[in-house]
């Protein structure tokens, strides 16, 4: 029985291997070069080119580009023939839960957060649901790319950059990670009178935390430093910490510290705190953003907007502050780059990417500059320039081919690539939109409704 046992449990492992070796392996990126020709290609880092040619090889990156008689077409090529049509790079969602939730209000459907006030070893990359119907429901507006970051304590984990197609989390991720999630205490004040004999406690709390996230990073440094020596004559080896060693990029400055900071007090709070600690930030949220813009241009610190059809953070404020935000931050030379939101909410609702942009646009915003946050800066300040964000050479065929301006409701995506690879605009809103259009109308019965 223990033989049987045993064999049992070694052809169980053997299946198990085999399973996880066929899902992770990435599957070919096209079967035959691809022609797309005609179009009007937004390069994004070079002026437009209408009439244009993208050449995507084999191996899914772009061959070449060029006016139409410049690019020669293999034989054998797929063409589209994409007159009158535009491509762009596709979008990316700067700072999302998208994959971690599909619905807010159920709760075995959300996996955005660990237990406790510090997680630096959670990751983001393997909570991924790749199931999830809210992915294809995003795509198919143009959002092919996505960073996705936990929630929750002080320090929330590591986010991934992810393609939005994919059967596993390691066929969507593009790199992992990408920056340390911190949510910064709030340091507001309940002032009301029933609460007035707690300010102390209010003001002890909030500085209890930024002692804790101070001592998080300084615990950091020190055992790396010891893993450093360690087994050196006379230093006794040191056992590995799993939660420690997750911050070694951020220590060494290898990826950045996004903080999630929206009132003026919290963003000159973090901001000091990073100058003092000596880490790269992102700045994420950023209602008040335009209030310190000149320090964020100073210090080259980009500014992730967590929304920017929303209310004014204060009563007194004009209608248009958050519409006006962005402009006012590319005024002053910060990177702005664009997000729904960090929520469920904004999960729910990544497909409307382009149109937190497009309100930007109509506050004063260039459009030139919101379709580059939209694409070539996100990848600039994710690490990621190389491989995505413009139509160039060698870079990855993540594309959009739209039917008209992308930036407003108007304009249809018609087709989509992933590295090269064709993507499904299928989805669940299309499948509800064709049923209900589709069901049966009641016999007229003469009777007024």
């Amino acid at each position: 029985m223990r033989a049987l046992a045993g064999c049992l449990i070694l052809t169980m492992l053997l299946l198990t291997m085999l399973l996880a070796g066929a899902s992770g392996a990435a599957p070919s990126a096209r079967e035959r070069p691809l022609a797309i020709t005609g179009a009007t290609l937004h390069r994004v880092n070079g002026p437009d080119l209408e009439r244009g040619t993208v050449l995507v090889g084999t191996d899914g990156r772009i061959a070449d580009v060029g006016a139409a008689d410049r690019v020669p077409i293999p034989a054998d090529a797929e063409r589209v023939d994409a007159t009158g049509l535009h491509v762009y790079p596709g979008w990316i969602n700067a700072n999302t839960v998208l994959g971690l939730v599909e619905i807010g209000a159920v709760r075995a459907t959300n996996d955005v957060a660990e237990v406790g006030a510090l997680n630096p070893g959670a990751r983001a990359e393997v909570a991924i649901n790749p199931s999830s119907e809210l992915i294809p429901v995003t795509r198919a507006n143009g959002v092919l790319v996505a960073l996705t970051a936990a929630r929750g304590g002080l320090i929330a984990g590591t986010s991934a950059l992810i393609a939005l197609d994919g059967w596993t989390w390691e066929e969507m991720t593009i790199k992992a990670p990408v920056a340390m999630h911190v949510q910064w205490p709030g340091m507001g004040l309940d002032r009301r009178p029933e609460a007035k004999k707690k300010i102390e406690e209010q003001i002890e709390a909030r500085e209890k935390q930024i002692r804790e996230l101070t001592q998080a990073f300084a615990q950091a440094a020190a055992y790396w430093q010891a893993r450093a020596v360690a087994g050196e004559k006379g230093v006794p080896p040191r056992d590995e910490d799993v939660a420690w060693a997750a911050m070694r990029p951020v220590v060494e400055r290898k990826i950045p510290l996004v903080i999630e900071a929206n009132d003026i007090a919290q963003i000159h709070a973090a901001l000091e705190w990073t100058e003092a600690q000596d880490l790269d930030m992102i700045l994420a949220g950023g209602k008040d953003a335009w209030r310190v813009a000149n320090e964020l241009a100073r210090r080259q610190i980009p500014v992730i907007l967590n929304g920017v059809n929303d209310l004014p953070a204060r009563s007194y404020e004009p209608y248009d502050t958050p519409y006006a935000n962005a402009v006012r931050l590319h005024a002053a030379g910060v990177t702005v780059l664009f997000s729904t939101g960090p929520g469920s909410f904004g999960a729910a609702n990544a497909r409307n990417l382009p149109y937190e942009a497009a309100k930007a646009v109509a506050f004063g915003l260039p459009r030139e500059a919101a379709i580059r946050a939209l694409t070539l800066d996100a990848a600039e300040v994710f690490g990621m320039a190389d491989r995505l964000g413009s139509i160039d050479r060698g870079k990855d065929a993540t594309l959009i081919l739209v039917d008209g301006d992308p930036l407003e409701a108007a304009g249809q995506v018609r087709r989509a690539w992933i590295a090269g690879r064709d993507v499904d605009l299928e989805n669940r809103h299309q499948r509800l939109y064709e049923k209900y259009s589709a069901r049966p109308r009641p016999a007229s019965s003469g009777a007024t409704r």
